[in-house]
């Protein structure tokens, strides 16, 4: 057998090894079910200083939950090479839709089978297979190799990786290049990545009216029908048209509720859900001011009146072609042979809580065809191929 296969095998079983002992545990957002202390036990043998971070309230459930969060660095030199991920998973529905139970780790078919195999505990592994790997070759390397593991990324991403890059902000400890582990990949490992996300600023509109008898509308005001036709101008405006990078802002209305329950009875108020995904070519404070000018005008003649309630939940950011990128797509032409597609689409991650720090940010995992699924499973193949690219990452970056 050839040396690139023989390294091939003992990745993958060591990132075999560790994924399945992180699978096992039952990590569902926001509990980490002791995933991080795996990492930094291992990582603490390898000359990493481990951190915990807490935020949240201990006593309380839900999104004010007390979440266990991981930083660890090896060095403190720059640049800063960081790999971020989540150890929590989302629920896994009704197990007996499972072909195997989810958090019992099953090889079957060429398949590792468990609830976070592919988003993303797999990818934790990975890379802390590469880092333990690369520091053993190189315990001298240049700059530092740090971790952030938070268990609040499938949640309500409110006290985890948002508060620990406060916190380092704080201190003045800045990361140089962020590795996201998120499935990136679409057909083959390392075919897709992520070099950037779409922003995401969310609405709840709610229309007020006055509730009536239906047979007597001239005594009530309609909120439903106050809000059609700026609905459907909202639905039919061109936001932008996107560019190199990023496909044209796009909205989406995902619920409207309005009614009492009755067929007779005009209600006085609907509820309208909608979602913005922004490019750069676009911003915050104009789709918010183009979405006001819109109500206004519709809104100008009628005994309705409206309010928007507005969340922003990441910004667009973008990594363009550079040194990181470069780092990455070299890596996997190495050990796969797959030129890499760069790529924005898809939803959000952790990585828009890094990116504005100053920070390069790329995403790149395993096959993301079945994350969040019944039968969540990854290629056994692909995760010592995972490890080496990973490792590979680390040589182009810090052995300069």
């Amino acid at each position: 057998m050839s040396d690139a296969h023989n390294q091939n095998m003992t990745h993958q079983q060591q990132t075999l090894d560790l994924s399945i002992a992180l699978l096992e545990r039952p990590s569902v957002t926001p509990d980490d079910d002791g995933c991080q202390d795996i990492l930094s036990s291992r990582l603490a043998q390898a000359g990493f200083d481990c951190e915990f971070m807490y935020f949240g309230n201990k006593e309380q459930s839900g999104e004010h939950a007390e979440v266990k969060n991981l930083w660890a660095r090896r060095g403190t030199a720059d640049p800063v090479i960081c790999f971020a991920g989540h150890t929590d998973v989302v629920p896994t529905g009704d197990e007996k839709n499972w072909t195997y139970p989810p958090f019992t780790p099953t090889i079957k078919d060429g398949y590792l089978w468990a609830r976070g195999a592919a988003d993303m505990k797999t990818g934790i592994a990975a890379f802390t297979i590469a880092a333990e790997r690369f520091v053993a070759s190189h315990p001298e390397h240049n700059g530092s190799i740090a971790f952030l593991i938070t268990s609040d990324e499938e949640g309500p991403s409110i006290n985890g990786t948002v508060k620990v890059i406060e916190t380092l902000e704080a201190r003045q400890e800045k990361i140089t290049y962020c590795l996201v582990g998120e499935p990136s990949s679409t057909d083959t490992l390392g075919d897709v990545i992520k070099n950037g996300r779409r922003g995401s600023l969310g609405a709840v509109l709610t229309v007020t009216g006055k509730q009536g008898h239906v047979a007597y509308p001239h005594l009530a005001c309609n909120p439903i029908h106050a809000a059609m036709s700026a609905l459907s101008e909202l639905t039919s405006t061109t936001w932008d048209n996107g560019n190199d990078y990023f496909p044209a802002t796009s909205l989406q209305i995902s619920n409207i509720n309005g009614g009492t329950g009755a067929t007779n009875v005009i209600p006085e108020t609907l509820e309208v859900v909608f979602n913005f995904r922004f490019s750069t070519e676009t911003s915050e404070e104009e789709l918010k001011a183009k979405t006001h000018a819109i109500f206004d005008k519709h809104f100008a003649d009628s005994k309705a009146s409206y309010d928007i309630q507005w969340k922003l939940s990441g910004q667009p950011f973008l990594t363009p072609e550079g040194k990181l990128v470069s780092a990455c797509q070299n890596a996997v032409k190495s050990v796969t042979g797959t030129d890499t597609t760069l790529s924005t689409s898809g939803g959000t991650s952790d990585g828009r809580f890094i990116a504005p720090t100053g920070a390069q940010v790329v995403e790149l995992g395993v096959r993301n065809a079945t994350i969040h699924q019944v039968d969540e499973k990854v290629e056994v193949d692909d995760l010592g191929k995972l490890a080496q690219i990973y490792e590979g990452i680390l040589e182009n970056l810090l052995l300069e």
